[in-house]
């Protein structure tokens, strides 16, 4: 009996053991990990359009450099950027182009300073007599490196995005020059600080931009010009005019290519540094192209149209030399009048000229 008690006991312990594993809460799961979040997708960058304007043909040296530096641009933006390029004035005259880029009628437009006198002071002592180069890339780098160092105030209302010369200055005519006598009246196209040396050789300087001159030659209004010498095929001149001095005066017209300075504001960061790290690179490339094409054009000229290079003698150089200090003397007048450190620009574009050799 004791026993049978015993057996109905543990069993009524088992069955509520069991009851109150059954009632027991079952253990909550084990939250499932987050997925996690998807990288948001990088945005599109914005497409920018740009126009650059330049006075000359595409296939004269200052056109080749746009094209290529626009190029270049959309490359390095991975297409960003396109540059809408308006060649031969289409869109703004050699004149017109920096009071155009000013306005916003081209975002970025090329011409000489020297075709506006009086607006550039400073930068001109570039095309004085006063240093002498032999290699247009040479040039084209010291111009860069002195513009940098001096920030001339003509030119703060710009974002200058490169600058470059053309080469050496050559008097090229229709007839034969070889000593002073024959330049003595003779009408000559030039610009900028050219101007004031053949007036000191007696010349008749004819002032008119690069893109007029081949119809002033054809109607002889002018018997020749002074400008360097890759313009015998880029302009063809050498179907027209027959001879070019040996005797160099000075670099060719400096170049400056600007942006409007709202237009340059409005760029991303990246665009602005494509720009800024293409600078000093297009400035010597374009020097060097320059070098290279004016070889290929005075052999052109000489090779197909019966062009003469004409020798001058070493003491009518001397002579010719000596009739220009004036003109270094001038400049100096002028921008120290206008209180312009223009001794230590010529000073420094020396320097830089043995840096860069």
């Amino acid at each position: 009996m004791k026993h049978r008690k015993w057996l109905v006991a543990m069993a009524i312990v088992c069955t509520l053991g069991l009851l109150a594993i059954g009632c027991a809460p079952a253990p909550a799961p084990s939250p499932s990990p987050s997925p996690s979040p998807s990288p948001s997708p990088s945005p599109t960058a914005e497409p920018i359009t740009l126009t650059f304007a330049d006075f000359t043909p595409a296939t004269a040296f200052p056109g080749v450099a746009m094209l290529r530096w626009a190029d270049e641009v959309g490359k390095r933006t991975d297409g960003q950027v396109t540059v809408e390029c308006f060649s031969g004035g289409s869109l703004l005259g050699a004149k017109e182009m920096f009071d155009g880029v000013l306005a916003g009628t081209a975002d970025i437009g090329q011409s000489c300073p020297s075709y506006e006198p009086g607006r550039f002071p400073l930068i001109l002592g570039m095309e004085t007599p006063a240093v002498k180069f032999d290699s247009d890339k040479v040039a084209s780098r010291c111009l860069w490196e002195a513009v940098q160092e001096f920030q001339p105030a003509s030119l703060e209302d710009f974002k200058v995005i490169y600058m470059y010369n053309a080469g050496p200055n050559h008097i090229v005519t229709i007839d034969k020059v070889t000593k002073l006598e024959d330049l003595k009246g003779l009408e000559l196209r030039c610009s900028g600080a050219v101007t004031s040396m053949m007036q000191a050789l007696g010349a008749a300087p004819v002032g008119m931009p690069q893109s007029e001159v081949p119809e002033a030659l054809q109607k002889k209004v002018v018997k020749g010009y002074v400008s360097s010498l890759e313009t015998l095929l880029d302009f063809k001149y050498a179907e027209i005019c027959h001879y070019a001095t040996d005797w160099s005066p000075s670099i060719g017209c400096l170049f400056a290519v600007v942006m409007n300075k709202d237009t340059w504001n409005s760029l991303p960061a990246n665009v602005q540094k494509v720009i800024d790290d293409l600078s000093v690179e297009q400035s010597e490339w374009t020097g060097a192209y320059m070098d290279s094409h004016t070889e290929e054009s005075i052999a052109w000229a000489v090779g197909e149209q019966g062009f003469e290079i004409v020798a001058i003698s070493d003491s009518e150089k001397a002579a010719w030399d000596a009739l220009l200090q004036p003109v270094v003397d001038q400049y100096l007048a002028d921008t120290e009048a206008a209180g312009l450190p223009g001794q230590e620009w010529l000073d420094r574009m020396a320097e830089l000229q043995v840096e860069y050799s």
